[in-house]
């Protein structure tokens, strides 16, 4: 068996693709899984599967969850050690960098192609800064995530790839979760 961490974008945000955490985790049982359990309730969700690619996670969650709640949703899988390289590799942890309210992590669905991130340009008038990762952007957002102009919509229609955040408490505690 396998451990692996669900993201799902846009659920249970501003009214929006309601799904409760029960029906969520029902949603992975009856696929299968096994130790399924959710964090908070933005569609975080660990769970164990023994021989499945993760892009046969994806296509099995995403019909289940449209077959189940009537709606769709991208579905972003991770697993243990790329959380860890994605902790272990924040470059806004250096140089007295720590606030963890002022960090933040956009997982990327697929990576932008070069050419789409060489010409990438972010704008000039903002505290906040960026890094790309693997499969993932960093974000430093000293006034806060509410405030920045570094949303998902703002690096979806720069980059043409689905993306979705999470906070740097939560990125840690999924991570804990998986390694459980």
């Amino acid at each position: 068996m396998s451990t692996f961490v669900s993201l799902l974008r846009g659920i249970n945000v501003g009214g929006q693709k309601k799904i409760p955490m029960e029906t969520l985790r029902r949603v992975y049982e009856t696929l299968g899984y096994a130790r399924v359990r959710t964090y908070v309730q933005s569609g975080n969700v660990v769970f164990d599967s023994a021989g499945i690619a993760a892009s046969e996670l994806v296509k099995g969650i995403g019909e289940q969850i449209e077959k189940t709640c009537g709606f769709t949703v991208p579905v972003f899988i991770r697993q243990p050690l790329e959380l860890h390289a994605i902790l272990t590799g924040n470059p806004y942890l250096i140089n007295g960098r720590m606030n963890p309210a002022a960090l933040h992590v956009t997982f990327l669905y697929q990576p932008p192609s070069k050419e789409e991130w060489e010409n990438f340009r972010a704008p000039s008038d903002i505290a906040d800064e960026f890094t790309l990762g693997e499969s993932v952007i960093y974000l430093h957002c000293p006034n806060g995530y509410g405030k920045t102009k570094l949303s998902n919509i703002f690096f979806e229609r720069r980059l043409g790839v689905l993306v979705t955040n999470r906070n740097w408490n939560t990125v840690n505690a999924l991570y804990k979760m998986a390694s459980e």
